[in-house]
């Protein structure tokens, strides 16, 4: 088995590009991928500091390492949630890599920010695991963005979770959320900074396959708490469909991205962002979701 780009000896296959690549090439493309969905969508200039979310994980261990050889400025940050051995051995891969590459690295324990770590703010809400996890991460994120005047935060979201998410958002149609998925999402407020997800062309077995060619160390656990996660079944179910047709995942979030301009852009309602009475994040309600998580109106009246 030849190498499609170069005649050497082939190491991997990629069924849905129709190719057989070395490890050089396969690396090579994975980090021209990245740099083409970076231009594609203008994510962020090369002069401009990005802020990357470090889960310690496959993909933004990956992206972590990639940024870097495209020479942007980069600053990881890392949210120890507090899960466990789950989130000790997260956060021991994110601290090791970055000490052992002298990259900066910032990391918030959402204890120390909230007084509760994630399974303990569960007990405060009555959202679903990954909901009120994502809540706590986002906010944490943008505050520290905005604190730190970083306009981009980047996540490792891949193909996969792409494509899982889509299929979700289908089968509930939820229109709205339709209308703002995309591999970016701008800043519609001041104190928002710019989403971008680098990884939204490439699945979950290429970046893994990347990672363990570059001899990157990362945490290959799943959260406890996600077990019951219904995007776990959407990715198995898309899966199994790409198994029989390789391609499938491809077609069915890229060739979305290609018409949700048309279809939906009825659906993007102009908010109107207030300023949360508490903590003064940008919100849709008097007080943002996150306050009334960790600072519910009792509280409140006794500060």
């Amino acid at each position: 088995m030849k190498c499609t780009a170069c005649k050497k000896e082939a190491l991997i296959k990629l069924p849905r590009h129709n190719s057989t690549l070395c490890q050089e090439c396969f690396q090579k493309f994975i980090q021209k991928q990245t740099l083409l969905a970076i231009k594609r969508y203008h994510m962020f200039a090369k002069d401009e500091p990005v802020l990357l979310a470090v889960s310690g994980g496959k993909d933004s261990m990956s992206l972590w390492q990639i940024l870097h050889l495209l020479g942007d400025q980069v600053h990881a940050i890392h949210i120890d949630l507090g899960i466990g051995d789950f989130s000790r051995n997260s956060r021991l891969v994110a601290e090791e890599f970055a000490r052992n590459q002298n990259w900066p690295l910032t990391v918030i324990d959402v204890k120390m920010e909230t007084g509760y770590n994630i399974p303990e703010t569960l007990k405060l809400t009555h959202r679903p695991a990954c909901s009120a996890c994502g809540l706590v991460k986002r906010y944490l994120l943008n505050r520290y963005a905005l604190a730190n005047h970083f306009p981009v935060v980047a996540t490792g979201h891949n193909l996969d979770d792409e494509a899982a998410n889509l299929l979700g958002n289908i089968l509930r149609w939820r229109e709205d959320y339709l209308a703002h998925q995309s591999p970016i999402l701008p800043s519609f407020h001041a104190k928002l900074a710019k989403k971008v997800k680098p990884f939204y062309t490439l699945t979950d077995d290429e970046i893994r396959t990347y990672a363990q060619f570059s001899d990157l160390p990362f945490c290959d656990e799943i959260c406890p708490l996600s077990q019951r996660a219904k995007s776990l079944d959407y990715k198995k179910a898309l899966a199994l469909l790409e198994k029989q047709s390789p391609g499938t995942k491809h077609y069915f979030w890229l060739t979305f991205l290609e018409i949700n301009e048309r279809i939906f852009q009825s659906h993007r309602p102009a908010v109107p962002f207030l300023e949360c009475t508490r903590c003064g994040m940008p919100t849709t309600q008097e007080r943002c979701a996150f306050c009334n998580i960790f600072y519910p109106i009792e509280q409140k009246e006794n500060l």
